[in-house]
């Protein structure tokens, strides 16, 4: 459905539009993902536009994280290169995982961010 028709179109009692193939078990409405927002859900909200697009139009509160290339990091790369792997799973090519995480950044890159 392009973006003219989704503005011109009855929305239903879940916001969506007639019609439209809701896969629960996949999707959340933009209505639930407004009030996980504004409730006390531990929720990322990745954007995974590209940058061009994120400067157009944005969603306050998400991240941008374009597709194109993901690094995923976390303390020592064990929880990101499991994060890199789901991507992968999912179709996201370009994706790897920072070895040593952060802990390997702090010493061989920025010796200002603190280790723990």
């Amino acid at each position: 459905m392009d973006q003219q028709s989704i503005q011109q179109c009855r929305l239903d009692a879940a916001g969506l539009p007639v019609g439209y193939d809701f896969q629960a078990d996949w999707e959340w409405t933009p209505r639930q993902v407004k009030t996980m927002l504004e409730g006390d859900d531990d929720l990322v909200l990745m954007d995974c536009r590209t940058e061009q697009e994120h400067r157009i139009a944005r969603i306050a509160g998400s991240i941008l994280m374009p597709l194109q290339k993901i690094v995923t990091h976390c303390h020592h790369g064990g929880r990101s290169l499991q994060v890199a792997a789901i991507l992968r799973k999912q179709g996201c090519t370009d994706v790897h995982s920072m070895d040593g995480g952060i802990n390997l950044w702090s010493i061989d890159i920025d010796p200002d961010v603190p280790r723990y």
